[in-house]
């Protein structure tokens, strides 16, 4: 088991930059990080309650590796919920934008979805669009700049997206409000629609079922609680789990790891820095959309 101490020791290898000003965009959290070490890393992803989207800052210094084998050199969305994915990279310098599944599915399109949770190339989403972002932000003087600009694209694209259903959005809130420990059923009648049309609608527009959307927040909040050093025992018992065996399948389920494992994993160790404010719990967007006020910047042509 990785100690508390090399734990932090792993943080210590990143240069972590987080926005100075709440964003304006609900459901979105953005990071920057550069490697303080040209060493080369890799690291497991621990699977996670939102879409990531990971824009490459140097020159091809990150690469991710998908559950099945395949690799990609350059900026890329992982899916919501994603398994088996693992970064790597020497000198490595990126943008990452965690966005709520609501959010994703105006500013990403339904392709995202229709990826069931796959890590997929930006160029592939965005087109000709991705490479002058990507640029844009390279070129930025300042972490704070890039942020700008970051906030600026989402706005403008989440305003000419296609808003997620209200129905898919209420349920999806109040999986996040209960942290996972909701039945799909009765939230289904809540809002006057069939279990199978719940169950239709919500893996169309956000690409998982109700069922493992639920699980998927429920092992997070799990795995926030290992990685502080909460036991299993306790885990299980304060979060909705039948028992502490319930609680050790749906880690393995999720993370390919046992509860000790996930405790330990680094992809945990920085996120008390860099994402204080998760981006599933900090609000889900839908119409009527809230006004927002673009950033400063010319946005790419």
């Amino acid at each position: 088991m990785r100690s508390a101490r090399s734990l932090h020791d792993f943080a210590a290898v990143w240069d972590i930059a987080t926005p100075a000003r709440p964003g304006l965009l609900p459901g979105v959290s953005m990071a920057g990080f550069r490697a303080r070490t040209p060493d080369f890393v890799e690291l497991g992803v621990v699977p996670y309650p939102a879409v990531t989207v990971a824009v490459d800052l140097g020159a091809r210094s990150l690469a991710v590796d998908d559950h099945g084998g395949r690799r990609y050199d350059d900026s890329v969305v992982v899916g919501f919920g994603a398994t088996g994915v693992r970064g790597c990279g020497r000198a490595v310098e990126c943008l990452q934008l965690r966005l709520s599944p609501p959010v994703a599915h105006a500013v990403l399109g339904a392709a995202a979805a229709e990826s069931g949770g796959a890590v997929v190339s930006l160029d592939d989403l965005w087109g000709r669009d991705a490479a002058r972002i990507q640029e844009r932000l390279r070129s930025a003087a300042s972490w704070e700049e890039r942020f700008a600009l970051a906030e600026a694209v989402l706005a403008r694209r989440y305003e000419a997206g296609r808003a997620v259903d209200p129905e898919v959005a209420f349920v999806w809130g109040q999986m996040v409000t209960h942290l996972g420990g909701v039945r799909v059923e009765p939230l289904a009648d809540e809002i006057g629609w069939s279990r199978k049309r719940l169950w239709s609608r919500f893996r169309a527009q956000l690409g998982i079922t109700p069922k493992r959307a639920a699980q998927l927040v429920r092992f997070d909040h799990a795995a926030h609680r290992l990685a502080a050093g909460h036991s299993a025992a306790r885990i299980a018992a304060e979060t909705g789990y039948a028992d502490q065996s319930h609680l050790h399948r749906d880690v393995r389920a999720f993370a390919g790891a046992t509860p000790t494992a996930v405790s330990a994993a680094p992809w945990l160790a920085v996120d008390d820095v860099a994402w204080a404010a998760p981006a599933y719990l900090s609000g889900t967007a839908v119409r009527p959309r809230p006004p927002v006020t673009p950033a400063p910047l010319a946005l790419p042509g």
